[in-house]
């Protein structure tokens, strides 16, 4: 299986390595945008994706110094970037307090600059908000989950800090699940993310669609 899953991930940056940037879509001034870093931004579109009142949802980079990055210079870990995810969202349908409620039991907080099989500060949980009402909410809803019985006392180190440029990410990257199903299956799996997710939040794990 690692074997196999290492194949996957290195024909995946041979192709990434060519493909050209996303184009991103303008944002309608009904419309609000949040940022989260997840770990690979592959596992993160599916949960946010088929939630109603969600417009949109990008795989890209933010948190950084380098701009325009590239995939392969994020992955060498050297540009300060996490794999990141842009949800533009509708607030009239859904809210940002559910967005954070589906990114919390998407991720493993209490891992540091990792995320389940993925290594490096390129792999960090970030929640980046846009104003303070959405800190404070991030605050609030990160101060829960560490007071509740959930996590067994565990630290939580999912960075809360102000939203920077989002690059998006290559085509390439953009829905991957679907384009690359299979090879999506095996890494998910591989990475050990679903089995996680289980141990952590049992019937409330993920939720997305794989």
């Amino acid at each position: 299986m690692r074997v196999l899953l290492a194949a996957c991930l290195a024909t995946i940056v041979s192709f990434a390595a060519d493909a050209a940037p996303a184009t991103g879509s303008p944002l309608p001034a009904a419309n609000e945008v949040a940022t989260f870093a997840g770990g690979c931004f592959w596992c993160m579109e599916p949960p946010f994706k088929k939630l109603p009142g969600v417009v949109s949802v990008t795989s890209g980079y933010t948190g950084g110094t380098l701009p325009n990055p590239t995939y392969r210079q994020v992955s060498a870990g050297n540009t300060g970037h996490a794999e990141s995810i842009e949800v533009i969202y509708d607030p009239s349908q859904i809210s940002y307090e559910k967005l954070l409620d589906v990114y919390w039991h998407n991720i493993d907080p209490t891992t540091p600059k990792q995320q389940f099989c993925d290594s490096g500060d390129q792999y960090r949980t970030a929640i980046f908000y846009h104003d303070e009402k959405q800190k404070k909410l991030a605050e609030a809803s990160r101060d829960a989950l560490q007071k509740s019985d959930v996590l067994h006392g565990a630290k939580i180190f999912t960075e809360i800090t102000p939203a920077s440029t989002f690059y998006a990410a290559e085509e390439f990257h953009q829905e991957y699940y679907r384009k690359e199903a299979i090879r999506y299956e095996i890494y998910r799996h591989g990475c050990g993310r679903d089995q996680r997710l289980q141990q952590l939040y049992g019937s409330k794990a993920g939720g997305g669609e794989h």
